[in-house]
């Protein structure tokens, strides 16, 4: 959802996105590739670090539209569906942290290479997948190699191309895939599944892994290891744990009650892991998450705000999917096509973001941008049973694209200012871990809200269910927006 280049006390860390990347505002010349003398093979080295990137932010969102299928032939329930999209993220965002630490003691091209290497082999595991037990263990090991390769690809562009206008060009392309990568997720998903199954949203991602395998080590340069400190693992652990068991205690509450054993105690367990993980992180040489970062109030509301927009935009796709292709009887492919207009004016925002950043400032642009996806939310709430897409659903989607593409990369702005240098990576990368975690469970309340709402709707169950879960998506929204407007402005970045 957003990327930043920054350099902490220990060498560069970079970090990648979630579902709607944005720039920094450095990032403003012509998306061209870039071309260097000292380096006949640009080209392919940045076409190695983007389609790495490419590849993780798409399988964020690319089951989306394959999810039907998967549910029928694996026998997922209808709110347990989530589940497939639940575990990639909490496994990305919980260990994105840890990852990047490790690429700092291996090296960033090598920790990107093992971690294409993993994703493509859980990638296969997937795709070959005949119950759903296999299938969520193959998504989490694709999220936990997300998160060793994601933090290395905006290093390895700051290390492989010279600071300045070739740079500016390199973080231009980078950004613009990042800045629409989750949507086309959902587009690429329909064709792929219409043209060959479900199957084959993991199965391409395999051609594509080894592409980068071949390339990576052959052109793009190792970058320094650094061998100081040790990895916060009781953190990765206590921390990514404590969420993904929050997240089955609102599944199971939507799929039963709130009156379950079963959600009680993951509840329980939740507040008792997540209680471990902060004290924790009080008393480690190394946290994963350093604590004074939230002592900055703009920083501390930006944070905020980056986990409630995920959480209702990842409700937006997954229950405009469902409508679709349950409800209206959408092929996968028609239903991808469906979501191009949303990526079309996602990715033009993410493009004209930077330069509104500049002339008008980070909190005149945030303010535009998420009442654009306010309105977008708000409207399908309305949806009715005869609506259809046009009526329905095309609108909407158009507002959440374009608001969320004026939305996300602003918030960099305020979560980076001011950082001071040794905690720079630890800003940046914690950014990226709250939209993953924001995404996971906000769609976790979502579905605990519509299974509760369906279960007792007398009629038109899934409209019911849906509007249910769209209102609270809303509601988030409209925190995050209420959040936006107590913000101070930061100092306008320059344009290059």
């Amino acid at each position: 959802m957003s990327t930043s280049t920054t350099r902490d006390s220990d060498g560069p860390t970079g970090t990648a996105a979630g579902p709607a990347a944005g720039t920094t505002g450095a990032t403003t010349g012509a998306t061209r590739l870039p071309s260097s003398p000292a380096s006949r093979h640009s080209y392919l080295v940045l076409g190695a670090i983007v389609g790495t990137q490419l590849m993780i932010l798409l399988d964020a969102t690319v089951v989306n539209v394959a999810l039907p299928g998967i549910g029928t032939h694996l026998g997922f329930s209808a709110t347990g569906m989530s589940w497939v999209l639940n575990v990639y993220t909490l496994a990305f965002g919980g260990l994105l942290l840890l990852g990047s630490r490790i690429g700092d003691l291996i090296g960033r091209r090598t920790a990107m290479v093992w971690g294409v290497a993993a994703f493509t082999l859980a990638s296969v595991a997937g795709g070959v997948a005949n119950d759903a037990t296999t299938l969520l263990v193959a998504r989490g090991f694709q999220g936990a190699a997300a998160a060793l390769a994601a933090p290395s690809t905006l290093a390895l562009i700051a290390t492989s191309f010279s600071e300045g206008s070739e740079r500016n060009r390199a973080l231009s392309v980078f950004s613009a895939v990042s800045g629409a990568g989750s949507a086309i997720g959902l587009t690429a998903g329909g064709v792929l599944t219409d043209l060959g199954s479900w199957r084959w949203v993991f199965f391409i991602n395999v051609p594509v892994g080894i592409a980068i395998m071949l390339l990576a080590p052959r052109f793009i340069k190792e970058t320094e290891r650094h061998r100081g400190g040790r990895f916060d693992v009781a953190g990765a652990l206590t921390g990514t744990l404590g969420m993904a068991t929050l997240v089955y205690g609102f599944i199971r509450v939507g799929e039963s009650d709130w009156s379950d054993g079963r959600a009680l105690t993951s509840f329980a367990i939740a507040v008792a892991l997540l209680g471990a993980f902060l004290v924790n992180e009080t008393r480690v040489e190394r946290p994963l998450v350093v604590l004074r970062l939230f002592a900055d109030r703009n920083r501390a509301i930006a944070y905020s705000v980056m986990l409630l927009v995920p959480a209702g935009m990842f409700g937006v796709f997954y229950f405009s999917t469902q409508y679709l292709q349950t409800y209206l009887h959408f092929s996968p492919l028609k239903t991808g096509f469906a979501f191009l207009p949303l990526a079309g004016l996602l990715f033009l925002a993410a493009r004209l973001a930077p330069r509104m950043i500049g002339t008008f400032g980070a909190k005149t642009v945030v303010s535009i941008g998420l009442p654009i996806n306010l309105a977008g939310t708000i409207w399908i709430t309305q949806l009715g049973p005869t609506d259809g897409y046009a009526a329905g659903i095309l609108g909407p989607l158009m507002l959440v694209g374009f608001g969320v593409g004026w939305t996300m990369m602003p918030l960099n702005t305020f979560i980076l200012s001011g950082v001071q240098p040794k905690d720079a990576g630890s800003a940046s990368g914690l950014l990226q871990t709250m939209q993953q975690v924001g995404g996971s469970l906000g769609l976790s309340i979502l579905v605990t809200v519509f299974g509760t709402v369906s279960r007792h709707a007398h009629s038109d169950a899934f409209i019911n269910g849906a509007t249910a879960a769209f209102t609270l998506a809303a509601i988030f929204v409209s925190a995050a927006l209420v959040m936006v407007l107590l913000l101070k402005a930061p100092p306008k970045p320059a344009l290059r």
